[in-house]
């Protein structure tokens, strides 16, 4: 890995699985290659995970299965990260920033002892709208963003009953909620939880681009599972949300950049304060 002033671990939860997640992750962290470089670890496939000491910026994706399981070794090690990066920031001057993506942000909600984490009744799967919370429209995470704006969503699991207490002792913050649905009596589930000032995770994939998820669906299997499960007319309009301007390219274009540029500032800043 190049030496640059800003490094970036990016945390594979694919279990070795090719995926256009992560290729869609790569994708926008390159985009600012100027300023950072990067490097990928293959957290489930290999437990690989990075020594925080050498990288400032972390963005750990999505992954298939059951968050609540592991294989007692990979789960641990992650845990043990994530700790570590709590503990360094409270120690040092120069933070740690962490983005958390869909199971990544389960099992941190779960780490952190924040929520119930549930098998949904259904699989959450397409274009979904996602409304922000009180705290979420001041969030820096979101700027940009309209209220409610759009993302992709793909999750059998889900982060619900949220422990308010547990909440309030930590400082962490539910930022944004998923669509409201008046003909079911179900929860609403937490899609993004602001967990500390520099550890922030989202329920839904920020990264997915329309291209990479058209080209998902032209899996015939794939398009004819989505077809059953959401009908023909819902099908249709999903297809016709992903090349809106203003909703999945401007979630793409906007919130995993916001998180970078917000981190960078602050570690400029941090980094210029200290070699003075």
């Amino acid at each position: 890995m190049k030496k640059k002033s800003i490094t970036v671990a990016i945390l594979d939860m694919y279990n070795g699985e090719p995926n256009q997640g992560m290729r869609c992750i790569i994708d926008v962290v390159s985009r600012f290659a100027p300023f950072v470089c990067f490097k990928i670890f293959d957290v489930r496939g290999k437990c690989e995970l990075p020594e925080i000491d050498q990288f400032d910026i972390y963005i750990s994706s999505g992954g298939p299965g059951n968050p609540l399981e592991g294989d007692g070794n990979w789960d641990k090690k992650y845990y043990a990260f994530i700790d570590s990066i709590v503990k360094w920031n409270s120690e040092n001057p120069i933070k740690k920033h962490v983005l958390f993506i869909c199971h990544s942000f389960q099992m941190a909600c779960k780490h952190f002892g924040l929520a119930e984490i549930t098998k949904r009744h259904d699989t959450s799967f397409g274009v979904m709208t996602i409304h922000k919370t009180k705290d979420g429209l001041k969030d820096l995470l979101f700027e940009g963003l309209a209220d409610p704006f759009y993302a992709i969503d793909s999750r059998d699991y889900q982060v619900i009953q949220p422990k308010l207490s547990v909440f309030a002792k930590k400082g962490a913050k539910i930022i944004s909620l998923e669509k409201i649905r008046d003909h079911v009596q179900y929860e609403r589930a937490i899609m993004a939880v602001r967990f500390t000032d520099h550890l922030v995770g989202t329920q839904f994939h920020p990264e997915a681009d329309p291209i990479s998820f058209l080209s998902h669906l032209r899996n015939k299997d794939i398009k004819d599972k989505i077809r059953k499960m959401k009908g023909k007319r819902k099908f249709r309009n999903m297809l016709e949300d992903l090349v809106d301007d203003d909703k999945i390219y401007r979630t793409n274009e906007t919130l995993i950049p916001n998180f970078l540029r917000s981190a960078i500032t602050d570690l400029m800043k941090s980094k210029k304060i200290m070699s003075n």
